[in-house]
């Protein structure tokens, strides 16, 4: 049996205890400053390099936009100076029986970005709307 990778195109998003649909989720990124360092003593004639703090890139989620359906605007509206509401978000890559298989999980995200999609006369599109998270850690898990 061939081994294929993962399609990108079937995942599910969970926050605050619901599932919500998005065409779109991107900035699932870690990342680790570099630290160097040198000892006075050390005979080597060049820097160590080892891990420092991590960093979280925010995340953007994408989806169409609906009547009466104004999640964004309720939590953006909880956003303000040491009360927003946090929210731990749970992302999934799903398989061909809706298993996941990969899983990423956001830690105390909120969003410091809401935005409706443009509007257009002549456009014969669905209008997008999208929320930017930023958040305190990301793990990345297998699903099984």
């Amino acid at each position: 049996m061939a081994n294929y990778p993962i399609p990108k195109f079937h995942f599910q998003v969970e926050w605050g205890g619901s599932k919500v649909s998005f065409t779109e989720v991107t900035g699932l990124n870690v990342e680790a400053d570099v630290i160097e360092y040198r000892d006075g003593a050390s005979p080597e004639f060049h820097k160590i390099k080892m891990p420092g703090l991590q960093k979280f890139s925010n995340i953007t989620l994408k989806r169409g936009t609906f009547q009466g359906d104004n999640d964004f605007q309720k939590w953006w509206n909880t956003v303000a100076m040491n009360t927003v509401e946090r929210r731990d978000v749970v992302i999934s890559l799903l398989n061909d029986k809706h298993d996941p298989v990969v899983v990423w999980k956001v830690k105390q995200a909120w969003p410091n970005k809401v935005q409706s999609g443009d509007l257009k006369s002549d456009a014969n599109e669905v209008l997008i709307e999208s929320i930017e998270l930023v958040h305190e850690g990301l793990t990345i898990q297998n699903g099984d």
